[in-house]
């Protein structure tokens, strides 16, 4: 046997949320890994025997970064439960807030969370390290800059119709509580096309966004790079070189199998809103992919499993049918059990599987062809997963691919609001269960709630850090990022920034420090702080 070493890392990320890692190491290799949800919050025993319409107020305070996906999922359950009418103005608005808030969090995200590891001194003695540092180093990085800036832009869109962002309250059932005005629309475009020209394009891309949506395959990609000094130049254009040159498409490959619920539902196919019919009416399609053959989404094949939760032990249950989350009377958190209990955090499992969410989830359902003609086309990722695989390199290439295509989409939307049309239609309240369900900017999000006697009985929310973070299953499988994690090498355990950039790929909620120790001795090795 040889060398072996344990590492507690925590917390690991750099935005908000308390996740740690315990890594199990020898010779330098990861070979078992425990991510733990260090925090318990209770959302859910919070809604209970509360007004239907409380999950509009309370729910998109869960975060502070992705509000409005909540808001959407919590009006859309209600929609389902109370069988509403949606006139085409508001399923238009609604799509518009949810798509502004995650483009806004694409440059957000891949500059201040991920791109920073990539000037690590791990890969200094690379040909492209200094021009990555010039651009991606935090704060200072010229490009850093200029993309955070530029994040900001998008939900100026969103706040326009849902009156603030973020814990905007907008949407409600059977509609939008906003009535815009063609000066809201015209400046909304203004805003956009400034996002357009000021990043998306010149920074981004180094081309037109047209030019970049002919792109069908891995081989097209890397043509693409090359084809002029615009495009290789691009941030884009460097992700690319430097990813595959620090060997990015090595490590992080994770569970191998994928879910989405799609969104975006098209403004004619979802005005009379049924869990049963939501699939079909979706334009960024929904699905669950194994690796090898695409299946149709089905949320009744969502399992929650908690045998290694700090909850009262229950069986895998569906949401509907699984009771309120009771947290066990008292846990020493500093010395887990990872062979039993460690993390708050339940396990959502898809026909048993482990399944990863998020922007890598969703390209690759663009890409089945069984998908409707109004939905989403694209055969891309489809093809990098055959040629390249799953890895931390792929997973960040998934999200930033989404941001053309989302300004496309937004641009499209604001064009087709009818000022002098319908925004809501009041609903008529009653008992009865509803599924909402969109896609986060980090994945798959969906609430579901059931109303007895006019009141909430039972209230589940299932986030996509809840599918990524989670821990092992009752079958002891573990979660996507602790499947990524294994065979991981780490070249420095006194700075494990392997392992950052694995949990980071994947956007979970995290929080603005790593600390790093030595398990049997008790020595911080490193301590890090953005």
């Amino acid at each position: 046997m040889g060398a072996y070493k344990e590492l507690n890392i925590s917390p690991v990320g750099r935005v908000e949320g308390d996740l740690d890692v315990k890594v199990y190491m020898e010779d330098g290799v990861v070979t078992r890994a425990h991510t733990q949800a260090a925090m318990f919050r209770g959302f859910e025993k919070i809604m209970a025997g509360k007004d239907p319409q409380s999950g509009l107020i309370v729910t998109p305070r869960i975060c502070g970064i992705c509000g409005g996906s909540h808001l959407y999922c919590a009006s859309s359950a209600l929609d389902t439960a109370w069988k509403t009418h949606l006139p085409s103005n508001a399923l238009l608005l609604r799509a518009i807030g949810q798509a502004t808030e995650t483009i806004q969090s694409i440059p957000r995200w891949f500059y201040a969370i991920f791109a920073t590891d990539m000037a690590n001194k791990k890969f200094a003695n690379k040909p492209l390290y200094q021009e990555v540092v010039k651009r991606f180093a935090a704060y200072v990085g010229t490009s850093f800059q200029r993309g955070v800036t530029a994040s900001g832009r998008p939900v100026e869109v969103y706040a326009l119709f849902g009156g603030q962002w973020p814990h905007s309250s907008y949407m409600v059932p059977g509609g939008v509580m906003c009535a815009p005005t063609l000066k809201d629309i015209t400046r909304a475009h203004a805003i956009m096309n400034f996002f357009r020209n000021d990043w998306l394009e010149s920074v981004w891309l180094g081309c037109s966004i047209e030019r970049y949506l002919q792109i069908k395959s891995w081989d097209d990609l890397l043509a693409w790079v090359d084809e002029n000094e615009s495009q290789r130049n691009s941030d884009l254009g460097l992700l690319i070189r430097a990813g595959l040159e620090f060997g990015l498409d090595k490590f992080g490959q994770g569970v191998g199998k994928f879910m989405a619920y799609g969104t975006y539902l098209h403004k004619d196919l979802y005005q009379r809103p049924t869990v049963e019919g939501r699939q079909t009416a979706v334009i960024s399609p929904g699905g669950f992919w194994d690796g090898e053959r695409f299946f149709d989404l089905d949320h009744l094949q969502i399992e929650e499993h908690v045998s290694h939760s700090w909850y009262t032990d229950t069986p895998a249950s569906h949401p509907w049918n699984e009771p309120l989350p009771t947290p066990l009377p008292s846990q020493n958190l500093e010395n887990s059990d990872f062979n039993g209990k460690y993390s708050w955090s339940k396990s959502p499992r898809y026909m048993g599987h482990a399944a990863e969410v998020g922007p890598l989830a969703r390209v690759i359902m663009n890409a089945n062809p069984n998908n409707l003609e109004h939905q989403i086309q694209d055969p891309l990722f489809l093809d990098i997963m055959r040629v390249k695989g799953p890895s931390v390199f792929t997973r960040v290439l998934a999200r930033m691919h989404e941001a053309p295509r989302l300004y496309e989409y937004i641009n499209q939307w604001l064009s087709q609001v009818n000022l002098d049309g319908e925004f809501y239609v009041k609903p008529t309240e009653r008992d009865g269960k509803g599924w909402g369900a969109t896609e986060a900017a980090r994945g798959a999000l969906a609430h579901w709630i059931e109303v007895e006697d006019g009141i909430i009985k039972n209230y589940q929310v299932v986030a996509p850090t809840t599918w990524n973070v989670g821990p092992n299953d009752n079958e002891g499988k573990p979660g996507p990022i602790e499947a990524a994690l294994e065979g991981t090498e780490i070249e420095d355990p006194h700075d494990p920034v392997e392992v950052g950039m694995v949990a980071r790929s994947f956007d979970s909620c995290l929080v603005c420090t790593v600390h790093a120790h030595d398990a049997k001795s008790n020595e911080e090795l490193a301590r890090f702080k953005v």
